[in-house]
């Protein structure tokens, strides 16, 4: 399994980062995990394209992780004569969500009558589900937006990578980390707790608590990023690519 960060940063692009999004390549297959606003940017700016990208695996429904979604879907629309379905996958709610904010930045979008197909998946949590070469299972954990907040489990080609989402430390993480072979975690403070997310010294205080081969930090904010070289952990940037 190959990963490329196309985008590593938090809500607020500290560090001129774009939002989440991560591109994972398996067995011929293709799928972003979360596709943040600026997401499209990101990606074209790796010469990626997007019409190879069949499955689209949403964490949760904040701006800076689903936010760049009508955005893709419209580049495949207009400018790139997308021609194959696109799967997106997502919390219960993400259906409506999606369609509100394609109404809200480009009216009467979510009506269109499209040139490809879109499903768009509401997963329950912890309970596997097939799609497009990817198994995908969903762990609740603990952030708020509106709708349930997940840390996703993708397995394919024998290769099991996590992505937390945005969550403080909860059991939920612990138990969607167990095995696997990457964990992308998100670090949205150094020392300082916050409700709803983690920080580095949490994460290092219940490091042994998280069962993977390689664990690497994303979502940074400046008092992250301000103190890389002394982090004991590795952490993201945009335009990395991984082979796990």
């Amino acid at each position: 399994m190959r990963v490329t960060f196309a985008g590593t940063g938090d809500a607020f692009g500290s560090g001129g980062r774009f939002n989440t999004c991560f591109m994972i390549e398996a067995g011929g297959e293709r799928a972003l995990i979360d596709c943040g606003a600026s997401s499209l940017i990101a990606l074209k700016s790796l010469d990626i394209d997007l019409n190879s990208i069949r499955s689209i695996f949403i964490s949760h429904l904040h701006g800076d992780h689903f936010g760049g979604l009508p955005f893709f879907i419209l580049d495949g629309q207009f400018a790139a004569g997308r021609g194959q379905p696109l799967a997106i996958t997502g919390p219960p709610g993400i259906t409506k969500r999606l369609d509100l904010a394609m109404e809200v930045l480009f009216p009467r979008s979510s009506t269109t009558e499209r040139i490809f197909d879109v499903e768009v998946i509401e997963l329950a949590a912890r309970k596997p589900r097939q799609v497009n070469g990817f198994e995908i299972e969903c762990f609740k954990v603990e952030h708020f937006s509106g709708a349930a907040p997940y840390a996703q489990r993708l397995s394919a080609g024998g290769r099991t990578l996590v992505y937390s989402g945005d969550t403080q430390w909860c059991d939920g993480l612990v138990a969607a980390a167990d095995g696997a072979d990457l964990l992308i975690c998100e670090c949205s403070q150094y020392d300082r707790p916050v409700r709803f997310h983690l920080d580095y010294r949490t994460i290092v205080a219940n490091r042994d608590k998280l069962n993977v081969r390689r664990l690497i930090l994303t979502h940074m904010s400046p008092a992250v990023l301000d103190r890389l070289d002394d982090l004991e952990i590795e952490t993201a940037e945009d335009g990395m690519v991984i082979e796990i």
